[in-house]
């Protein structure tokens, strides 16, 4: 057993690729503004291109070839979040020295090691679930959100703000939205290969669950910033303003969503539609 997790860590943690791991700006495969901005923009701008041009199918049911690729794609993010969640947090136990580091990062902290670089590839995957839109606009039983497209959006420039401003609290972050996903993704996994759980609504509420402790330990950072006798604060604040503001507008809009689906109003609307409509 002991083999087995020294051989988990040395993949996960300690592997050269991990352990050097440089965020560099402009160096750095994604790491410009202008990548961010561009690739942004270009998301919006197919996504509401391809929103009012596909043609709107009056079948009920999804094609099989958009059930495989859909099959594809939430298996591999549903590893993808499983791995980022379980080395992200063995990250922690070897580049954070003390509690209070794991919720404030001494001023200045450079952007190198494990925890970084699991804030890289959760920078990569934020933009590779642009697919999810896709997949969402090509399945004739599906509607797109304006929750969905802000939420894919934002995320990839509040993860470029981690890396950039070595923000503080992130590696908390990290690790919980990694395991929610890994809950979401699981869900349309088993909905995509035909046997769609009961337990939609957990993921919503996860989703919650995850906004709220957010705040919570926010409180934390907080009082080690501004507790902090010597005047160096913590690292990366104001990359953490953005993240707070982004997290309660997507808890509003979450609350919102949830009260529409799982609401008296929502219920009675659910009864009246078609079961296993859950593809991601």
């Amino acid at each position: 057993m002991e083999g087995v997790v020294a051989n988990v860590r040395y993949w996960l943690v300690e592997h050269p690729t991990i352990s050097e791991f440089q965020w560099i700006p402009h160096q750095t495969y994604g790491a410009s503004t202008q990548f961010l901005t561009t690739i942004i923009l270009t998301y919006l701008t197919l996504t509401g291109f391809l929103h009012v041009t596909l043609p709107k199918s009056p079948t009920s049911s999804t094609p099989f070839i958009l059930r495989l690729i859909s099959t594809v794609h939430n298996l591999i993010l549903l590893i993808l979040s499983l791995t980022m969640a379980v080395g992200c947090s063995l990250s922690i136990t070897s580049q954070i020295p003390t509690p209070r580091s794991l919720f404030c990062f001494p001023n200045p902290t450079p952007p190198s090691g494990p925890l970084f670089f699991y804030a890289y590839i959760f920078y990569l995957s934020k933009i590779l679930e642009f697919s999810d839109t896709l997949l969402i606009l090509l399945n004739p039983i599906k509607r797109l959100t304006f929750l969905h497209v802000y939420h894919h959006a934002l995320v990839v420039l509040m993860c470029y703000l981690w890396l950039q401003y070595s923000q503080s609290l992130f590696p908390v972050a990290l690790v919980t939205n990694s395991l929610v996903h890994t809950l979401m993704y699981a869900y349309y996994f088993l909905c995509s290969v035909g046997k769609p759980p009961r337990w939609k609504r957990v993921v919503t509420d996860f989703q919650i669950v995850q906004f709220v402790f957010s705040f919570g330990v926010s409180i934390l950072l907080l009082w080690f910033h501004f507790g902090d006798k010597r005047g160096d604060g913590c690292c990366g604040m104001k990359a953490w303003g953005f993240n707070a503001i982004f997290n309660a507008s997507l808890l509003a809009l979450f609350m919102n969503f949830h009260f529409k689906n799982y609401g008296v109003k929502g219920r009675e609307q659910k009864k009246k539609k078609m079961k296993g409509v859950c593809i991601g």
